[in-house]
């Protein structure tokens, strides 16, 4: 569905907006509008990418897939890999690179719940909702007991920060809503406040990757 009203939107709404080539922009509090950087989320699998995909264990859960680049590498490669995004737009592009994906809140019910080898955050979204406590503390729930949460995040000398920001899509915009930022330096304290503990941190390039556990 095109979103035509001038009124506030979701965000889920104009993320799909954007996913269909119209010039979206994320404006933070207090900040300038930056381009939504559609083009690196849609674009093929690198070699950065690859050295994500080598971190993820068993059953991989995509949270927040996006068009979709990452499910259907891992579905390439012979992995069990599921997506999931809350808009309908992504899900629509995962399906046509041939991955499966749903629409669905990380929070609320997911199919396998528990059973997950990897439950995957990539491209920063370790930051949804700004709250990355109670992310983790539902991802911990989502992996098996042995499963791994493999997140993308700043690298060092990044504080961690806990944004309002909102989508601006021509004359449209979205309704308000929390994102955070997680860097190296800060992970650590994250990860043990959600029981986990860091297991490893992988830079490839300018990215850098960390696996974490559970520390019982």
């Amino acid at each position: 569905m095109t979103v035509t009203s001038a009124d506030l939107v979701a965000a889920d709404a104009l993320f799909g907006e954007a996913l269909r080539g119209t010039a979206c922009h994320l404006v933070v509090a207090g900040g300038r509008p930056l381009p939504l950087p559609v083009a690196a989320w849609d674009r093929p699998v690198d070699g950065d990418d690859e050295v994500l995909l080598e971190l993820c264990s068993g059953p991989t859960l995509d949270v927040g897939c996006g068009p979709g680049r990452l499910v259907a590498a891992l579905v390439a490669r012979g992995a069990t890999a599921l997506g999931i995004d809350l808009a309908a737009e992504a899900v629509a592009q995962t399906l046509a690179r041939g991955a499966p994906a749903l629409r669905r809140d990380v929070f609320g019910p997911l199919p396998g719940e528990g059973t997950w080898g990897t439950a995957l955050l990539a491209d920063g979204n370790l930051g949804i909702g700004g709250d990355p406590l109670g992310l983790l503390l539902r991802l911990r729930r989502v992996v098996a007991p042995t499963g791994l949460v493999v997140t993308e995040i700043a690298g060092p000398g990044v504080p961690t920060a806990s944004l309002r920001a909102h989508l601006r899509c021509g004359e449209l915009r979205s309704a308000e809503f929390g994102w955070s930022v997680i860097g190296v330096d800060g992970l650590p304290e994250l990860a043990a406040d959600a029981g986990l503990t860091v297991r490893r941190l992988t830079r490839s390039g300018s990215r850098w990757f960390a696996t974490l556990g559970s520390s019982r």
